[in-house]
């Protein structure tokens, strides 16, 4: 969904070599955000010749493994990719900006464990740890000021929604609602591929051959009443 928007904002596939996009941890007042859009995002966008940064405060890191697949592929697509641990630096002429709340791999593994266990009291207690650290990185956060040292002071903003928006839906957040508001349009238009991404999915596990089943709906295609 998110390649999508970015081939159909760019104009094509071919426009996003050299684009550089900036994969940012950023603020929220809640905790155990899934690590699936930071790490989809560094590992397909590194595939197209991008320079990405990953950005994030020390002790939420990736997977290892997600990490150095996004550097490999990044360096045979021709593209570069970096991890920060600066914010305001990664966002310093970016193109693309995805500034998106999640808990590290360590802290996903140990909330996995007591999940298992059924341990209330240990999911309780690694929550407070977790908002509390959080709280440290406040200043991780998306605003005008930061969007204005990106490239022309208009990078694209994305995010997978529902986002923390502050002064909207929370005190402090991810994003000031001026940010949000600017890029709302585009983070719908953004949004609106998924379906169609989720049902080709679906597709591809279920046939063989998806495109020759899709082929053969269009040959037998009748209108249909009702």
């Amino acid at each position: 969904s998110d390649l999508l928007h970015l081939q159909n904002y760019f104009g094509g596939i071919r426009n996003l070599k050299g684009k550089k996009i900036v994969m940012s941890w950023a603020y929220s007042p809640s905790y155990g955000k899934p690590l699936s859009v930071p790490q989809g995002i560094i590992a397909l966008m590194s595939r197209f010749g991008m320079d990405v940064t990953l950005a994030h405060p020390e002790g939420y890191e990736l997977m290892d493994d997600i990490v150095e697949l996004s550097s490999k592929q990044a360096k045979e697509s021709g593209g570069s990719f970096k991890v920060s641990h600066d914010m305001k630096s990664a966002f310093k002429g970016a193109d693309i900006v995805y500034p998106k709340s999640w808990a590290s791999f360590s802290v996903m593994k140990e909330r996995t464990k007591l999940l298992e266990r059924n341990d209330s009291a240990g999911l309780k207690a690694l929550e407070k740890k977790c908002l509390t650290e959080n709280a440290k990185h406040k200043d991780w956060l998306c605003d005008e000021k930061l969007m204005s040292t990106t490239k022309d002071g208009e990078a694209l903003y994305l995010h997978c929604l529902p986002a923390d928006v502050q002064g909207l839906n929370c005190a402090s957040g991810e994003v000031t609602q001026e940010v949000f508001e600017k890029y709302r349009i585009e983070t719908y238009r953004e949004a609106r591929y998924k379906p169609f991404v989720i049902a080709a999915m679906i597709m591809l596990c279920c046939f063989r051959d998806p495109v020759a089943v899709m082929e053969g709906f269009y040959r037998n295609s009748k209108n249909r009443a009702g």
